[in-house]
């Protein structure tokens, strides 16, 4: 069988295997938002295996590393889109997110984080004393 090569083809299928597509992402997807005085963070990780799962924070750095466990070489597979090995992905926290107290729970494919807002960047009332002895109270 004859086969025609093309030189530029590797070169078309690079920024894929960089950046990823839609169907098979290089890093984890993730979802952020506010709910309250907490932020929470979801990752999709289907079939990782929790053992595998790893999270640090250092200073405000959160960083989430997670491995899905390569195929069985004695399988002969028809298809293989998911991507394998290991991911991480890093997060900068702001000054105002108490990450002493982050809650995480893995279930159903998807990391979830709950990171509480800090004490101290939360809404307070602060005392004015007036001139004339009469104390009042702004926010």
């Amino acid at each position: 069988m004859l086969m025609r090569t093309d030189p530029f083809r590797d070169l078309d299928r690079l920024p894929q295997q960089l950046l990823g597509t839609a169907s098979r992402p290089t890093v984890m997807p993730l979802d952020a938002w506010r709910e309250g005085e907490t932020f929470v963070v979801e990752f999709d990780l289907p079939g990782v295996d929790t053992d595998s799962l790893d999270l640090d924070v250092e200073r405000n750095v959160l960083t989430v590393h997670a491995e899905r466990a390569a195929l069985d070489p004695n399988r002969e597979m028809v298809s293989a889109e998911r991507p394998r090995g290991v991911f991480s992905r890093q997060l900068i926290l702001g000054d105002s997110l108490d990450t002493d107290n982050i809650e995480a729970n893995y279930d159903a494919g998807v990391l979830r984080l709950t990171i509480p807002v800090a004490e101290k960047a939360k809404a307070r009332k602060i005392e004015i004393s007036g001139s004339n002895g009469k104390r009042a109270i702004h926010s």
